[in-house]
């Protein structure tokens, strides 16, 4: 009983598939880089870590919460725990409180900047589970949700957040929407039947070519900001490569089925390695 329990909270906060995780930290990293002249702080890099697993995660019980109701009639979201009844709804929300009151005792070891920005973030994660029926770019939102991490970083290594990090905070905006929009796509079938919006019904048959456009316009912002921080040629040479796989991403989901659609999904995480990979390179 303890064991199945376990596991289903497990699946509640997604720590049983981290790909989610891995694309909040992503970014993180990007501005601790940067902002950290490759040398980021070692307390600010755990905080963040620990407080991106965290956030996640609560983030992944609100929205379990939050759509309990409709994703039985979800194909991949049905077998969910609260879907189940495996975990109650209570129980879910008490998770979500729990696991902000950790992130509440990580941020107070940051500076005031770090903390007022945090606010923002909380905001963001519990407004998202709703921006599916509120409006048709909850991917936007979705954006503004992961990238945050991004001026809280740098006000968090330097205390204040330059230009340069709103450079990078729109360039993962961009990567995001891409990217869930791709995951949208698998769901796009359900979503229309149960009402939820997403960028992937708002596109139509136009979904891939914007999906590119999308990418296009993160590796522009990337490449703004390695020419206003004067990057040398090797940074360059790796966002190339991260422009190939977001090709080749693209390519990979042109039958729009489902599978292929995740499959296309997963594939980011290379993306935000390459990127990261670009950003060390630049330093070096």
């Amino acid at each position: 009983m303890l064991r199945q329990k376990i596991i289903a909270y497990s699946e509640l906060t997604r720590l049983n598939r981290p790909i989610g995780i891995l694309l909040l930290l992503w970014p993180t990293y990007w501005a601790l880089w940067v902002a950290g002249a490759g040398l980021p702080a070692l307390g600010v890099f755990i905080i963040f870590t620990l407080g991106v697993i965290v956030m996640r995660s609560a983030g992944c019980a609100i929205n379990d919460y939050a759509d309990r109701k409709v994703d039985g009639y979800v194909a991949r979201t049905r077998n969910r725990p609260l879907v189940r009844g495996v975990i109650r709804p209570k129980e879910a929300l008490a998770v979500f409180a729990g696991l902000l009151l950790v992130a509440l005792v990580l941020v107070l070891q940051l500076n005031g900047l770090t903390i007022a920005l945090s606010l923002v973030a909380v905001v963001l994660a519990v407004t998202y589970p709703l921006g599916k029926r509120w409006h048709q770019l909850p991917q936007l939102q979705l954006g503004l949700a992961f990238g945050w991490s991004i001026p809280m970083g740098f006000a968090a290594q330097t205390g204040t957040v330059p230009a340069i990090a709103w450079v990078l905070f729109t360039a993962n905006v961009f990567w995001t929407i891409a990217y869930d929009t791709l995951y949208a796509m698998a769901d796009r079938m359900d979503d229309v039947k149960i009402g939820v919006k997403s960028t992937a019904i708002l596109f139509g048959r136009f979904d891939l070519f914007i999906v590119s456009v999308l990418y296009a316009a993160a590796l522009a912002c990337l490449g703004a900001l390695g020419w206003l921080s004067h990057y040398p040629a090797g940074y360059y040479l790796v966002l190339t490569l991260a422009g190939v796989l977001a090709v080749f991403i693209v390519r990979g989901a042109k039958t729009r089925t489902p599978s292929v659609c995740m499959q296309a999904f997963k594939r980011n995480n290379g993306f935000g390695a390459l990127i990261l990979l670009a950003l060390m390179v630049a330093q070096f």
